[in-house]
């Protein structure tokens, strides 16, 4: 396929909400595992939509990472060759 996918903002569209956005992150996990060549990952930094006392730590966001791709070699796929290959770098 020619679809790709940003790991993004989970705070925007979580129910369950931080610090895990468990319903987001089981979607997220789910894309991992059926598309790991096709995902990107983003903070969405300076998070527009989120008032300034609720934006989300940046750093916590990176983590979220941690759980749904918990392997190296995606993580990397994910953070460096996909983007990559998407921007053209």
């Amino acid at each position: 396929g020619r679809t790709w996918v940003k790991l993004s903002a989970p705070y925007e569209t979580s129910k369950k909400g931080p610090p895990l956005y468990a319903d987001v992150g089981a979607l997220a996990k789910a894309l991992v595992e059926a598309a790991p060549d096709r995902c990107v990952w983003a903070s969405n930094w300076p998070h527009p939509s989120v008032p300034r006392e609720q934006r989300p730590d940046d750093a916590d966001l990176l983590d979220l990472l941690l759980d749904w791709a918990p392997d190296e070699t995606t993580r990397n796929r994910i953070l460096v060759d996909n983007p990559a290959k998407l921007y053209g770098f």
